[in-house]
């Protein structure tokens, strides 16, 4: 179980990787650096931290495996929220609704959080190792 969100995270991870030093390349030449906020959270967020739970389940397995699916699920959905949500609330550029806005930004950061917290309790279920 945790070999196969090993690798799903690991993609996710690449993939915000890519975005993130995309935006950064793009706001260089541009010189305009108004998504370094979203710039900085993408690549923390969304390519270190999921990256590095990606190693981490590649590395140890974790007693209660469904503790697994959801961390991961909560990692992605967190990640992927809370960048989009950030982008949205700083630019609207599709003219939504604020509230609608903010209450996307902050579920984003909340099922991070939670994301976080469930990293934590995996990291004391490891199996033992012979």
């Amino acid at each position: 179980m945790e070999k196969k969100w090993s690798i799903r995270l690991i993609r996710f991870a690449a993939i915000f990787g890519l975005i993130g030093t995309f935006i950064g390349s793009d706001m260089a030449g541009r010189l305009d650096y108004s998504l370094r906020p979203i710039h900085a959270h993408i690549l923390l967020v969304g390519w270190l931290s999921v990256f590095a739970w990606g190693i981490f389940y590649r590395v140890y397995s974790i007693r209660h495996k469904i503790l697994v699916t959801i961390h991961s699920l909560l990692g992605m959905s967190g990640a992927l929220g809370l960048t989009l949500g950030m982008w949205m609330y700083n630019h609207n550029p599709f003219h939504l609704n604020q509230t609608f806005v903010l209450i996307f930004f902050i579920a984003g950061g909340s099922l991070l959080l939670l994301a976080f917290l469930f990293f934590v309790i995996n990291s004391f279920f490891i199996e033992k190792e012979e």
